[in-house]
């Protein structure tokens, strides 16, 4: 075999074997195929795409090119987001979950844009540590059913040099590299069940419901031949997931999301994702799933895993109690209406991009976030705000003067007179 015959196949649209792409995936990780030639593939991929036994194939080769996760666990759930600005949900829906007798195990990024990702996020509370070994992620969930890790080297070794190439060679926007890229990471996981949470709109990396969909159906289908339970849900991401954009604040609302002190379109949606997970773990139907999801938010049972687990991985569990405890910021900026206005959206985008300037996310993988950055939204589509009414609070301890900031954050908000 040869990367030549192989690019060229793809470039004509000639399905590629499964021993072509276990071939082209290790020779590749293995640094026996450079850059330019793989990065020729994919973007052949990228403009022609692969079939559904094809993508099956890549995302067994990229599962395969390093360890498989094997727990001593009778039972383990692992849940996905296609990732978007306020998405703060794994950490609210484990303990959730957890709670109410299920597993939950699961292993997540750092951010890379707008805001930082879930491993960034729960590093802003003291101590905290991600990077703990198979033996301490092992005792973890036996002791209160939930832990979250950062990937390790030995998990998916392909896909982080084919992600690292694919960011920087324009190749990302694939449905079937995005689905491998996924798939062989959560398969390399190996829960027996997957709920993958594919989230579409201005602040999705898919733009349209239709896409999201695609991408939804595809993972469905790659997780079930896998033999795995899975399901895919496909949920709205045009404006902000809660009222908190940024790491510290993020984890601040998961606490009062836990704790029953906040509730709205956040709570709903995570209630609806963890009901989903019991059902796929044989916890009831649907109903009496979501049941047992609010019940453990209302009884304070979610809480207290949070905080155990908190507790078990090095940080300071007191943020269950004092979310005063978390990385607070020097300098802030209310941004206020000029008049009696009704907000008809909120670019998520936009407002993600704003984060990304109080410094909450980064632009390479060498930036430092600062932890307390961040925006508060006061208002969500269809309030009504009187004049010198507040509309969002920005924060940040890297950034005193908020005027490009504000600038940006105002020109996400479309909203009318009244």
């Amino acid at each position: 075999m040869n990367a030549i015959d192989i690019i060229n196949k793809t470039k004509k649209k000639n399905e590629l074997s499964e021993s072509e792409i276990k071939w082209l995936v290790s020779s590749y990780t293995d640094g026996d195929i450079p850059d330019y030639q793989m990065s020729a593939w994919l973007m052949a991929v990228c403009l022609n795409g692969l079939t559904e036994t094809e993508t099956l194939s890549l995302t067994y080769a990229m599962r395969d090119s390093g360890k498989i996760e094997k727990l001593d666990i009778p039972l383990t759930v692992d849940k996905h987001s296609t990732g978007g600005v306020g998405d703060k949900t794994s950490f609210i829906i484990g303990p959730i979950v957890a709670s109410c007798g299920v597993c939950v195990a699961k292993m997540s990024g750092r951010g890379l844009g707008h805001t930082g990702g879930t491993i960034d996020k729960l590093e802003s509370i003291s101590g905290f540590r991600t990077d703990i070994t198979h033996e301490e992620f092992e005792e973890i969930l036996k002791k209160t059913g939930f832990s979250i890790i950062s990937q390790t080297d030995e998990l998916c070794p392909a896909d982080r040099k084919m992600y690292a190439l694919r960011n920087s060679t324009g190749t990302v926007d694939s449905i079937p590299l995005i689905c491998s890229s996924i798939m062989s990471k959560k398969l390399a996981m190996n829960a027996d069940c997957l709920l993958l949470d594919v989230k579409y709109g201005s602040g999705a990396f898919m733009k349209t419901r239709e896409d999201a969909q695609k991408l939804a159906d595809l993972m469905e289908r790659i997780g079930r031949a896998a033999g795995k339970k899975c399901r895919a849900d496909v949920t709205d991401m045009n404006s902000p997931l809660g009222r908190c954009i940024g790491n510290a604040l993020e984890v601040r609302e998961a606490v009062d999301v836990l704790s029953g002190r906040s509730k709205g379109r956040l709570y709903d949606i995570c209630i609806e994702l963890a009901a989903d997970m019991l059902e796929l773990a044989g916890k009831g139907t649907v109903d009496e799933c979501t049941a047992l999801a609010k019940d453990a938010v209302s009884s304070g049972r979610a809480l207290d895993v949070f905080r155990e687990t908190i507790r078990l991985q090095g940080g300071d569990p007191r943020v269950c109690d004092d979310t005063s405890l978390l990385p607070q910021a020097e300098h802030k900026f209310v941004i206020r209406a000029m008049e009696d206005i009704e907000i008809l959206s909120i670019d998520s985008e936009e407002i993600g991009m704003t984060s990304l300037l109080l410094g909450a996310g980064r632009v390479s993988k060498t930036d430092k976030i600062d932890m307390s950055a961040g925006i508060v939204m006061n208002c969500d589509v269809g309030d009504k705000i009187s004049m010198d009414g507040t509309i969002m609070t920005l924060y940040s301890s890297t950034l005193s003067d908020f005027s490009d900031a504000a600038v940006r954050a105002l020109g996400a908000i479309r909203f009318r007179r009244i």
